[in-house]
Order: structure tokens, then sequence, then C-alpha cells
């Protein structure tokens, strides 16, 4: 079923609709080298054979993983004395092109910038990460989307129609049943021709309807697209973490069941919970740590399936959770200061003495032990003079918190008054 002209190709209508410029490029016959990042089942391959087609250039297909830099380069070499002695145009298709490592991607250059072959990438990684900066600067880049669940009902559709699909040997198939696949195969066009093959061999000899209810029948669980190494992960993740300080705990749920149903590694999500309850909570919720960290022991100590309400359970607190990064401020700035070379020794008053040689040296003079004095706390500076002052940790007026500004406040405040009263006791008082 894959198309045989650009009338037939669905999809993609920002780069392929009327005036658009990859449409506009392919028409004039003036494809340059290029890159098409997009999903699977989105295109690529079908876009690089039609622009082949049109443009009668010799064409040859290879993957990434099945071919060598040894073999690409005799390639392009023979492609190299055909355009200089017959003037003919060698289109070469490299699909997975993320799989070339740098030293394979830095051998297509010279062969790129002379013009010698025309380079049609395919990959389904972000280019960014995955293909070196030379070569990217040398080829166009096109982003191809996943198909939307109407263009997909459209090849169905056609694929039941066309005596290259299925027409005359396939049940029929009611529109919620391929709405169905459509929505099942996540923008992926072979994934939803698969899906509909499998049903349709699944439906049994005789002519029935397939609807919505037979076809969940049939097919029972699909794969989650999700690349546990790859950028989907990542952006799964990001939306997880977004979402819990954005205090949406409907999508962190969600983003939670993503991650864990496509098979991601429910330690590494506890993981990033743990990581999450300090930096965006902190002690605005003193709770948020140890609730996060117990999913984490829970999920390690039962596993899945049973341990996914315990990160669940984390998810949905740390959502509702009061929200502040100042702990993480405050040891940012703190870590700042360090690495940048503000290091002056320890004051005298916080060294311990254990020898007399350091006793006489001045370590440990003019220290207060904090439980002799009245309220606990003495008006000695812990640090350095250089740094005196300096402020690191600001909490919030979010959640407890709000207890610990105030806290602050009225030591900042007996500390500047430098006599007189003992200092304030603990928060709430």
């Amino acid at each position: 079923m894959r198309p045989r002209s650009l009338a037939e190709f669905v999809g993609q209508p920002d780069l392929l609709g009327p005036g658009r410029p990859l449409r506009g490029l392919i028409e004039r016959d003036a494809v340059p080298s290029l890159i098409f990042w997009g999903p699977p089942g989105c295109g690529k391959t079908t876009l690089a054979r039609l622009i082949a087609e049109r443009s009668r250039a010799r064409y040859l297909e290879y993957s990434a993983v099945a071919v060598g830099a040894k073999e690409l380069k005799e390639v392009m070499s023979e492609a190299e004395r055909v355009r200089h002695a017959l003037g003919h145009r060698t289109l070469i298709f490299l699909d997975e092109i993320h799989r070339f490592n740098k030293a394979q991607q830095d051998a297509l250059l010279p062969w790129v910038e002379r013009g010698d072959i025309t380079l049609i990438g395919a990959t389904t990684e972000n280019p960014s990460f995955e293909v070196n900066a030379a070569l990217l600067s040398r080829m166009r880049l096109f982003v191809l989307r996943p198909l939307e669940p109407a263009e997909l009902g459209e090849i169905l559709r056609r694929a039941l129609a066309d005596p290259r699909g299925l027409a005359g040997r396939a049940p029929v198939f009611t529109d919620d049943a391929l709405d169905l696949i459509g929505r099942l195969s996540q923008g992926d066009a072979r994934g939803a021709l698969n899906l509909l093959e499998t049903a349709a061999a699944g439906g049994g000899d005789a002519p029935a309807e397939i609807d919505g209810e037979r076809l969940a029948d049939l097919i029972r669980r699909r794969a989650l697209r999700h690349d546990k190494s790859g950028e989907e992960h990542f952006n799964l993740i990001s939306a997880l973490h977004k979402s819990l300080r954005n205090s949406d705990p409907q999508a962190g749920l969600y983003w939670l069941a993503r991650l864990l149903e496509a098979g991601d590694d429910p330690l590494y999500v506890a993981r990033r919970l743990v990581r999450f309850a300090s930096e965006d909570v902190g002690l605005a919720d003193p709770q948020a740590l140890p609730q996060a960290i117990a999913g984490r022991d829970a999920m390690q100590f039962i596993g899945r399936p049973e341990g996914d309400l315990a990160l669940a359970q984390a998810v949905v607190y740390l959502a509702l959770a009061p929200k502040s990064n100042a702990l993480y401020r405050g040891y940012a700035a703190a870590s700042q200061e360090v690495t940048a070379g503000s290091n002056p020794p320890v004051p005298l008053q916080l060294r311990n003495a254990p020898t007399p040689l350091m006793k006489g040296l001045g370590y440990g003079r003019d220290y207060v032990y904090a439980h002799d004095v009245p309220g606990g706390t003495a008006r000695m500076a812990c640090l350095p003079d250089e740094l005196a002052g300096k402020v690191f940790y600001a909490p919030t007026r979010r959640g407890f918190e709000a207890v610990l500004a105030e806290r602050l406040e009225r030591l900042a405040a007996w500390r500047r008054r430098g006599s007189g009263d003992g200092p304030p006791g603990t928060g709430g008082e």
C-alpha cells in the first residue's frame, strides 16, 4: 500500500501542501541533501522513493544498521564517476542515519559538500543530538509529524478498497473500528496497516462485521511507542516532572502510567520523584521527601504491578504539595560560591582542637556551645568573615516554609541587635 505518487501520499500538509517548501523542491526537481526527522510510519522512506522517481536520479537505498562506511565510500566514488562521465545524479537514501557514529558520518561529508550525491537521511531521533553538526549544516532538515487519526482512517479505507491491499479479502470494518485502529496506532501508518491486517486475519472466514468492541477483543495489547534510551523517554520524564511542578495530579498520573506501561524502569522513575521532592517541594512540605522515598522502597520491595500504586501515591502527594525551589536555589548558590573560588579558611571558633598545639593556635577559641545559652542559639558567626551576611537559603511563604521564613527573620533581627534579650525560640511561638 505504499503510495506510488505524491497524489496518493497522505499527511504532512505543512510540507507537501500547495505552495509548501518540500513540495516546491520536489516539483522543481531541486531537492538538496536533506534529513527527514519523524516518528515511525510517518512517510520518510516513501518520500525518499517518490523524490527519486520524480527526479529520475539513480536511486540507492541503505540502512545504517546494515551498511558500513567502507561500502558507502565505494558507492559514492562510483556516483562521482557517473556524474562526471554521464552527468547522471545519484540519490542515496540512508535510513536510520543516527546509527552511524561520528567517524562514519564524517566520511559522508566530502561527497555531500561537493554535490556528487544527493543524500537523504532518515531518523527517528533528534538530529541535534544524533547527527554531526558539520553534516547537519550541509543538509536541509524537514520535520515530519505523526499522522492524524483522520489521515490514518483514509489510509485504512484505501487499503480495504484497493486490490493491492485487502479488497475482497477482509470483513467489513465499521467506522468506530477504524477509528480505534487509528488511535491505537499513535500516528504510525505502518502500525495501522499491521493492526488492520491482524484484525482481518483474526476475524475468521465468515464475512462478519468487525466493530470497535470486537476489534478490542482481537487486539489485546499493542506496543506503546517508547524508547527507554531515546528522546521519547526523556520527553515523558519531562512531562511528568513539569506536571507535578504545576500541581496537576491528573497529568502526573497519566505520564506515570505512560512510563510504567511502556516498560520503563520503575526505580528510575522513583529516583526522579525523590529528586523532585527536594528540588520542587523542599521544605515547603517536609513530608514530600519521605513520601517519595517510601514509594521507591515499596516498589523495590514488591515490584510491578503492585508497586505501581506506591509510585502513584507519591505522584499525587508531590503534585498537591506546596511548591518551593528555595532549597534548590540555596544549594546552587552555595555551590556556585565554592566553585567560583570563594574558599576562605574555616573560622577558628568552628575548628576542633584535639592537640595542645592546635589549641595554642586558637582553634576552638570563642566557640559557644549553643545548648548552653538561653534559647539554644548563640550570636557566634559561622560563615567566614568574607561571606558575612551572605544569604543562600531564602524560604518562600508557601507551606511549612512560611514558618521557617518567620523563624529566619526573627533570628536575623536578634543578631542585628547584638545584645539584650535572648534569641527567639523555635518557629510557631
